[in-house]
């Protein structure tokens, strides 16, 4: 299996096939508007702007499912994004990206690579164990995503070869993208 099996909904509801994406080098995310995480939307877009030409593909996946934190339609989220992030990578359909009811693409993608901790650098760290200890123990004690803004890097073949936590930023990520441009 690769993501090419999965058909997932754009943020205007229309079934788009991950076959769509053959070949090129994806970097998958769950996000949300209103995230201490959220401002890694410009360097995502950054990530895209430098890498496109390349192959690079950036498919947002909105989730409300932390702390509530994408609580808007699709269109706004949508808007919000390209207002106040500039974003042109494509937006999918606001899901479930964690439990029973998250997303197969999502089921699979923590399948494939598992949760091996946060950055203990990143500033957010302390305060993103201390909620999830206090609010949601429940996400600790799988390999499900933690929270807003993980992303899984996917080869050019379909093969998930990477996880990023939320606390590893957009620009770190670049050298492991450009190993597979």
């Amino acid at each position: 299996m690769k993501i090419y099996d999965f058909t997932v909904k754009t943020n205007r509801g229309v079934e788009k096939s991950l076959a769509d994406y053959k070949g090129k080098v994806v970097l998958i995310v769950n996000t949300a508007s209103k995230c201490g995480f959220t401002p890694q939307f410009e360097g995502l877009q950054k990530l895209y702007d430098e890498y496109k030409g390349r192959g690079l593909e950036i498919l947002g996946f909105p989730c409300n499912q932390f702390a509530a934190q994408d609580p808007g339609s699709n269109e706004e989220i949508q808007t919000f994004c390209k207002l106040n992030y500039g974003v042109k990578f494509q937006i999918f359909e606001k899901g479930d990206v964690r439990g029973e009811n998250a997303q197969p693409l999502f089921k699979y993608l923590t399948s494939q690579k598992k949760f091996e901790g946060f950055d203990p650098a990143h500033p957010n760290t302390a305060l993103l164990n201390k909620v999830l200890k206090e609010n949601f123990p429940e996400f600790l004690k799988d390999d499900g995503i933690k929270w807003n803004f993980t992303k899984f890097l996917i080869d050019r073949e379909g093969n998930v070869i990477a996880r990023f936590e939320p606390t590893t930023d957009p620009e770190k990520i670049a050298p492991e993208i450009e190993k597979f441009l």
